[in-house]
């Protein structure tokens, strides 16, 4: 069921992700494989951040593969900051059976792209975000 007045493309199965976050999330997605397609660059600023309080883990998500839509890419940081792809059910998973509280950092508003947060990331030896 969508959380706001738009309709879905579906609902999310992510305790840690609002129906919009994950909708944007495949939409960004898509954009990726077109922009693929094209040998374009695609660069978006993540949708959401989450987070596991009182840790450094941390995870910026800009994409969910519409073909695997357990799959989102972005920059992840658990002790040590690298982007790529992260296997969402793994983390419903931890977050579900109570080994890890992942939430979403509800403060956070992105104001870059993906690769300035991954640049700076490199830069502290953590996200800052």
């Amino acid at each position: 069921m969508a959380t706001s007045s738009t309709a879905s493309f579906s609902t999310c199965a992510f305790s840690f992700l609002t129906d919009a976050q994950f909708d944007l999330l495949r939409a960004n997605g898509l954009m990726a494989r077109l922009h693929e397609e094209r040998g374009e660059l695609f660069d978006p600023p993540p949708i959401v951040k989450l987070i596991v309080p009182g840790t450094q883990a941390a995870w910026l998500l800009s994409s969910i593969d519409p073909r695997t839509p357990g799959i989102a890419f972005g920059l992840a940081d658990l002790g040590f900051p690298e982007m790529g792809y992260i296997d969402l059910d793994e983390l419903e998973e931890l977050c579900t059976g109570g080994e890890l509280p992942v939430q979403r950092d509800r403060g956070f508003h992105p104001v870059k792209p993906l690769s300035a947060y991954a640049r700076d990331a490199r830069l502290a030896g953590r996200i800052v975000a």
